[in-house]
């Protein structure tokens, strides 16, 4: 190789290294200049990336402000906005709840922050790009007698424009600020006293020391108290699930879990995944109701169940009475849910799903309001486009419905496996249903997964007992159901494995039982 060409080979590394740090430089400070605005704890928030080293916690006016190390050179500055609820209580109890399980939440920073540093990188790159395209634009002859120009009063003009311009563009950005105000830290033992015991968890916690009021101590000092029987109980009880008793499924089996109606109960979505985990589960439906009113707000509880089973590429989803609107179905989605449109989709253990979202929608009362389709339209529609799809030799297996009342009619026609739902916050079935042409289906509805006496389920024990289930497939059809109970208490029933047989129109007395 001549001299010439390791000097151009020297100059086009040289030339690459200085556009990768310059880059860099760029992107850092677009980086840190950068915020974005999310759904996070129940409130619109806006984060902004730094390099303190602490993630701090904006809670506003009443609340005293948070801060904890971050573990890495990154920080973060989190301003939490608006949100619905109008109680302290509830707020720091909702707190004290999402902090027990913060997988959910902190998924959600994570993508944030991880697109900021995206897009950053990118503009880094194309801005420290545009000097060096420039100076291969001039080319060597140009820059020759540009660079021969400079001592003379025409060049120093020239360099002077430039730098006036620099400084008119960027000056203009530091126009009105002023240095932030100092802020006083202390730690949250100090801040709470000795006689609430901090979890190991809040060791490197810190708190703003200027709210100082009797009462704000009692509602930090309530969120300590709630966060730690959240997470003892539901820890305790997820730790408990690797020594069920289950089914084990055979060789030739799957298991796909279900749930309902958790109704922001985010603590048990850690208890549902180990419950999913002990039982060999590599896929998961879920019937509907994770919200009380299908708002923005409750973003987190879609954040958190889909944490919870983020690893599982077999995930299935309708919407339930209280997921009111377009907002959680459209949520769900962008976290990789499945949802219906009317087409029977691949399901677990190459089985047949079809679904359908619930026409109604509930507040947080026991009301019912119908909207757009009513229920026995959407049930009529629902068994027709079931037993058509059957016709045509594609059999519905699996239909999940927030409420398998919708299903009945097309187990009564003999078109479909089983049909799943919740909605009643109380286990029934499984029951076997011998349609007119002598087939059986069975029909099965799962109790409240959240353990909700209502609508709202959240909070730092079981409000009643929480229940999901575990189907086997095998065959491509429902082969079995098991359901599991966690009681108030703590204790764990487990129910026993039934296993789901099938009639045909020539088999005599197919049918185990028939339901009226």
């Amino acid at each position: 190789m001549t001299r010439a060409s390791l000097l151009r080979l020297l100059g086009i590394v040289l030339g690459v290294l200085g556009w990768a740090v310059l880059a860099l430089a760029i992107a850092a400070v677009i980086f840190t200049g950068s915020e974005r605005t999310i759904d996070l704890a129940s409130h619109e928030a806006t984060i902004s990336p730094d390099f303190s080293g602490e993630v701090v916690l904006r809670t506003g006016p009443v609340l005293p402000d948070l801060r904890a190390p971050s573990g890495s050179r990154l920080g973060l500055d989190i301003e939490l906005g608006k949100t619905d609820t109008t109680s302290l209580q509830e707020l720091t109890a909702r707190y004290a709840a999402i902090a027990s399980q913060p997988e959910g939440q902190v998924a959600v920073v994570v993508r944030s922050v991880r697109t900021m540093a995206v897009a950053a990188l990118l503009q880094g790159a194309v801005l420290a790009a545009l000097p060096f395209a420039l100076w291969l634009l001039v080319g060597g002859e140009r820059r020759r007698a540009l660079v021969a120009q400079l001592p003379s009063a025409r060049g120093v003009i020239a360099v002077l424009v430039v730098l006036l311009l620099l400084v008119v563009l960027v000056a203009p950005l530091t126009w009105g600020r002023h240095d932030p105000l100092p802020e006083r830290w202390i730690s949250l033992s100090e801040y709470v006293g000795d006689e609430i015991p901090l979890p190991d968890e809040a060791r490197d916690v810190e708190i703003m020391g200027d709210a100082t009021t009797e009462e704000t101590k009692r509602l930090v000092a309530s969120a300590v108290s709630s966060y730690q029987q959240g997470q003892a109980f539901y820890s305790k009880a997820a730790d408990d699930a690797a020594d069920l008793d289950l089914r084990e499924p055979g060789d030739e089996e799957s298991v796909a879990v279900l749930v309902s109606d958790r109704h922001l109960n985010v603590g048990m979505d850690a208890v549902a995944r180990a419950i999913a985990d002990r039982a060999g589960a590599t896929a998961v439906l879920d019937a509907g109701d994770d919200t009380s009113t299908g708002e923005r707000w409750e973003a987190f509880s879609l954040d958190s169940v889909s944490a919870a089973f983020d690893d599982l590429d077999e995930r299935w989803a309708v919407a339930g009475n209280h997921d009111n609107g377009t907002f959680v179905r459209s949520h769900m989605s962008q976290l990789g849910w499945r949802y219906f449109d009317g087409e029977v989709l691949d399901g677990p253990g190459g089985s047949r799903i079809l679904g359908v979202d619930d026409p109604r929608s509930s507040g947080l009362g026991n009301w019912r309001d119908e909207k757009g389709l009513t229920s026995a339209e959407v049930a009529e529609r629902l068994t027709d486009a079931v037993c058509a799809a059957d016709e045509d030799g594609d059999r519905v297996n699996t239909l999940l419905v927030h409420d398998a009342d919708f299903g009945d009619q097309a187990l009564e026609r003999g078109c479909v496996d089983l049909v799943v739902g919740g909605h009643v916050h109380v286990e029934e079935g499984p029951t076997a249903v011998t349609a007119t042409d002598g087939r059986v289906g069975w029909t099965y509805t799962v109790g409240t997964t959240g353990g909700a006496a209502y609508a709202i389920a959240i909070g730092s024990k079981l409000r009643r007992a929480a229940n999901l289930a575990l189907i086997t497939y095998r065959d491509g059809r429902p082969a079995g159901i098991q359901s599991v109970t966690l009681q108030t208490n703590g204790r764990y029933d487990v129910g026993e494995w039934t296993e789901l047989t099938y009639g045909s129109p020539t088999d005599e007395g197919a049918a185990p039982s028939q339901r009226d």
